[in-house]
């Protein structure tokens, strides 16, 4: 995992605000700084449902809200040492409860998964194929274990 801390600018957006005082902007911090494999300028922002969906259907052609949804905005480019990864990472507030009930976990692990997850493909990390599905959850169990949270494919 990262040994050295990544140069990171992290603007937290609560435009559903139903999970700031629970998900701090502390906790973003410190799951993105351990996901992290270069420098970085990230946005997360929270929303509701409708604005999940507008996102997802304007934007990927789905019209139902998701749990996490990254915009990458170098994807592809050949980044240098000092090239930040930039992204903008949105967290469906209503998928995430729900999900975290129907899964029980605490919706600070299910959080947490979340924006790792978002966090590698905001790096280029995939899965749309079984190797790179393979190798991205087995990151994400890494992380989420070195962060002290749950095998998040744990049954």
């Amino acid at each position: 995992m990262q040994e050295k801390k990544h140069k990171l600018d992290l603007d937290v957006q609560y435009a559903d605000t139903r999970l700031e005082k629970e998900i701090t902007e502390d906790m973003l911090q410190r799951w993105v700084e351990a996901t992290l494999l270069g420098p970085a300028e990230l946005a997360i922002r929270f929303v509701d449902a409708a604005e999940g969906q507008a996102l997802n259907r304007q934007y990927r052609g789905k019209d139902y809200a998701t749990n996490v949804l990254t915009f990458a905005y170098n994807e592809g480019e050949e980044l240098g040492d000092e090239d930040p990864t930039q992204a903008d990472i949105i967290l469906c507030t209503d998928v995430l409860l729900r999900e975290a009930e129907e899964q029980k976990k605490t919706v600070e692990e299910h959080a947490a998964h979340l924006v790792v997850h978002g966090v590698l493909h905001a790096q280029g990390y995939d899965h749309e194929h079984d190797e790179e599905a393979d190798e991205m959850e087995q990151f994400e169990r890494d992380i989420m274990e070195m962060l002290g949270y749950p095998d998040p494919y744990a049954d």
